[in-house]
């Protein structure tokens, strides 16, 4: 139990896909202060049914068949088709968020794609796919809340004319990086 959560929290803090693998920064660059949360939310939701769902096909389908080189052909159009009805999901039972326009944001996400990716690469039972799927989504929600804000402030600023827009916001990227690094030394192995 405490390997899974430390799995949980290693996902969300040290290993994050979006600043430790540059995995799913294009939903980061494009999204919008209103939809921060619905984007995390369906990240965080995706990251998790693709997350289990490969890494049961991945062992207990393409493994036994020795069909293990398809395994992008079988995770990527997986990760494409659960976009829709999850999206339809959450608008019901998430009726306040606005939902609407997050499906090319979630079909950009490498770091869905990714999570199946890592998940099938170790063997450490399904509890530990959940726990790094779940992880990286949760990670992926925190990054994107805290860019979020570092964009508004940016905004309000008086920033340098060369700095404005792009730059600045790889600058702060950066800085949130480097400050995430600094969760390395809580957990040791």
């Amino acid at each position: 139990m405490t390997e899974i959560l430390l799995t949980l929290i290693s996902a969300a803090l040290i290993n994050n896909l979006v600043l430790h693998w540059p995995l799913g920064v294009d939903p980061l660059l494009a999204g919008q202060r209103r939809q921060v949360h619905a984007l995390g939310i369906a990240t965080t939701c995706l990251m998790l049914i693709v997350g289990m769902l490969g890494y049961a096909l991945y062992h207990w389908l393409l493994m036994p068949q020795q069909l293990t080189a398809l395994r992008l052909f079988v995770f990527l159009p997986l990760s494409v088709l659960l976009i829709g009805p999850l999206l339809k999901l959450l608008a019901r039972v998430f009726s306040t968020l606005p939902f609407e326009g997050l499906w090319p944001l979630l079909l950009g996400n490498a770091g869905v794609l990714g999570v199946a990716l890592l998940n099938a690469q170790e063997d450490k039972g399904l509890f530990h796919a959940t726990a790094l799927s779940l992880g990286a989504g949760l990670g992926f929600w925190l990054v994107l809340s805290l860019f979020t804000d570092l964009r508004e402030r940016t905004a309000d600023n008086d920033v340098p004319l060369p700095f404005r827009g792009l730059p600045i916001d790889l600058i702060g990227a950066g800085l949130i990086a480097v400050v995430f690094l600094g969760f390395s030394g809580l957990i040791k192995t």
